[in-house]
């Protein structure tokens, strides 16, 4: 019979060697856009690891002025940033190879936007198409990607019209474009003229995008960025004007109006300016950022019938909290702040969504985009205790 103690240190190696300590040394990694003033400045890459109690920001690409939406490919092999800009061809689009062994991106290219300031990117969910959201153009370019990298314009589609806020609202200003799961529908926000515009795709046509409905917000809205439910049946779009944001059942394209949540609460006074939705990948918690003077985070949970209610309202941390994102595992939510030029983290409650202070924050130069990479520990975005 062998000595317990043989059996007493098996017994310790192979909790040393469990997975739950493999996954206690998450490292999280995120592409970070910014606004710039200097050449130094660019797209960063933000990595946090709680359990080593690092926090870090490294510039990754410089000489691209105002990255303020970038994105990766599901290998995060290429980046694709907004150069948010004007000119007598609109801004630019970016093209960056990543090594992943490297700190740095390598830029292949850059194509005119097609519009001013472009602020938005979209891959379809077969990452052979990029959507650039042109802001100040108020119009969207469809680029096809082809084999080796290169983008060709296929659509430039414009939009007219504006609504009822003479500052913001005097033209059309359209301010993102969402794939909805299956690749058939891209749904357009468009602050200036409060609508969401429903398109059909076909990647085999031509010319791919045909419209098919405008739904119209609430007058003053300013729809911005909206997201799908993990099934694709509902849509939940931010309304940067009126800080609500509204959740919509979708069905074949069609948007229909089924709730509105405000993301302050009945006696708030002051000036809001809603940013980022966000939904947890198990579609039961929403959240929403809330600029002007609130500067809050907004949590909703999902009831038995379908319909949200709200969780809290909380200090974003900071001041202009443009965007934030959830952790892969969804464990952690990091918010940026525009004009504190800082980064935060809040530990998230998977059960509840509720969002808890951390010591973690950081300072970077305007940061304005989180997009999630996957993990150094390789825990794919899907992912969610």
């Amino acid at each position: 019979m062998k000595n317990p103690i043989y059996f007493l240190f098996l017994f310790l190696a192979m909790a040393c060697s469990s997975p739950n300590q493999h996954e206690n040394e998450m490292t999280y990694r995120f592409l970070l856009g910014s606004y710039t003033e200097t050449e130094n400045q660019g797209i960063d890459l933000l990595e946090f690891n709680p359990t080593q109690n690092r926090f870090t920001v490294k510039t990754v690409a410089t000489g691209i002025k105002n990255p303020s939406f970038v994105i990766a490919t599901k290998s995060g092999n290429l980046i694709y940033a907004v150069e948010e800009t004007a000119g007598d061809e609109g801004g630019k689009v970016w093209v960056f190879e990543r090594n992943e062994n490297e700190d740095k991106l390598t830029p292949l290219y850059s194509v005119p936007s097609q519009g001013n300031h472009p602020c938005h990117l979209a891959l379809s969910p077969d990452e052979r198409f990029l959507i650039v959201s042109n802001y100040s153009g108020g119009n969207f370019t469809v680029f096809k990607i082809l084999e080796n990298g290169q983008l060709e314009q296929k659509q430039v589609i414009q939009h007219t019209g504006g609504s009822i806020n003479p500052e913001r609202q005097e033209g059309a200003h359209v301010h993102s474009a969402t794939f909805d799961p299956s690749g058939n529908y891209l749904l357009v926000a468009d602050l200036g003229k409060d609508v969401v515009a429903t398109y059909r795709f076909d990647a085999a046509l031509e010319q791919p995008i045909e419209h098919l409905v405008d739904k119209q917000m609430t007058a003053g809205d300013g729809p911005r960025h909206l997201t799908f439910s993990p099934d694709g049946r509902q849509v939940f779009v931010v309304q940067e004007l009126t800080a609500v944001v509204e959740v919509f059942d979708f069905q074949e394209g069609i948007l229909t109006s089924r709730q509105r949540l405000d993301l302050t609460p009945p006696n708030f006074e002051g000036n809001v300016g809603a940013a980022e939705i966000r939904i947890s990948t198990d579609g039961q918690h929403l959240y929403a950022s809330n600029r002007g003077d609130a500067n809050t985070l907004s949590v909703f949970t999902k009831n038995e019938n379908g319909d949200f209610s709200v969780t809290e309202h909380i200090p974003s941390g900071g001041i202009m909290p443009r965007n934030f994102n959830l952790t892969q595992d969804g464990k952690y939510l990091i918010a940026v702040h525009q004009k504190s030029h800082d980064i935060v983290v809040f530990e998230r409650d998977q059960q509840t969504g509720k969002l808890s202070s951390t010591p973690w924050s950081i300072q970077a130069h305007q940061p304005v985009y989180l997009f999630a990479l996957e993990s150094l520990s390789g825990v794919s975005q899907d992912s969610e205790d």
